[in-house]
């Protein structure tokens, strides 16, 4: 395949995370096809079943992208462990279809992952990319066999993974991140007298700009210099430390909102069904020896941005 080709395929591009990636391919002047599924707009997305082989089959061969960027998960861990067999299917074996297609196109694919293929015990922080997995639940199970379905369907170096932690930025709805649905508790808007909010665990809130922004930088670094010895796992993160309880702390210093509703429980995660771990903090030293930046908004700075915005 050409190395002028600059056509990119990017999977859930209706999704929290695929909108910023089709913008800042967009930016860097790439020919971006985005798909989905359930919320694919013909104007805007192709709608593909990454289930049906044949589907993926089509979309690859008529669009030839140089790249894919696979977003589309199940990425809840209670939805996982409700319906199990659909998040296989789609984390898993909708992956290694996807890996093993392109690899017989020379297609670059990324596959974005979890920090929760790791168990997270304290002391245990931060992680490799090389440090040995550990999932803490079914999600991560789930996503973990998806990494390596995908390096084992597509080798020597046509795939790589991209693992990031739990994502904010600009939504839809604030129930597509799981930080940006703590306005809603922080609003109150269900009216409780109280409700615990979890004081425990260690999260590092990471913007999805930048996220999208390092797959750009992926894309362009594998793909201009290939190389089967380049890393097939980076890692990506911020570096703000916060729990839950804390989250909603700052929200509400710059919403100006009481949370006295709100009570602090510091020995677990009272609003989960699922194991949680206590601090999954990646290690993004496979990124800088590569030379990609890996600087990120500040949290707090966004969030007076965006409120800011919201309010107007």
């Amino acid at each position: 395949m050409s190395t002028e080709n600059r056509t990119v395929v990017v999977t859930g591009a209706t999704g929290h995370l695929g909108r910023q990636v089709v913008k800042a391919f967009k930016r860097d002047r790439w020919t971006v096809v985005g798909t989905g599924f359930s919320r694919a707009k013909p104007s805007e997305t192709r709608k593909v079943d990454l289930q049906n082989l044949e589907e993926v089959v089509r979309l690859l061969d008529e669009v030839r992208p140089r790249v894919v960027v696979h977003c589309a998960a199940e990425r809840s861990p209670d939805k996982c462990e409700a319906d199990p067999e659909g998040a296989k299917k789609l984390n898993v074996d909708a992956s290694r279809t996807l890996a093993r297609e392109t690899f017989l196109r020379s297609i670059f694919l990324i596959y974005i992952s979890t920090d929760y293929v790791f168990d997270g015990r304290p002391g245990s922080a931060p992680y490799e990319s090389d440090s040995t997995p550990n999932p803490p639940n079914f999600y991560g199970e789930t996503k973990l066999a998806g990494e390596q379905a995908v390096l084992e369907a597509s080798p020597n170096g046509g795939a790589v993974v991209l693992r990031v932690p739990v994502l904010y930025g600009e939504v839809d709805e604030n129930r597509e991140s799981a930080v940006n649905a703590l306005m809603d508790a922080v609003w109150n808007v269900h009216g409780k007298q109280s409700l615990e909010m979890d004081h425990w665990s260690m999260r590092y809130p990471t913007n999805t700009e930048d996220v999208a922004r390092v797959l750009k930088d992926i894309a362009n670094k594998y793909t201009t210099h290939p190389n089967p010895t380049l890393p097939r796992i980076l890692q990506f993160t911020s570096e703000d430390r916060y729990t839950k309880y804390e989250i909603c702390q700052v929200l509400a210093e710059i919403a100006g909102l009481p949370i006295d509703h709100l009570v602090p429980n510091d020995s677990h995660d009272p609003n989960s069904t699922v194991v949680r771990p206590y601090d999954c903090h990646l290690s993004t030293k496979a990124l800088r020896d590569l030379g990609i930046s890996v600087e990120n908004m500040n949290f707090r700075d966004w969030w007076q941005r965006y409120m800011r915005a919201y309010k107007h």
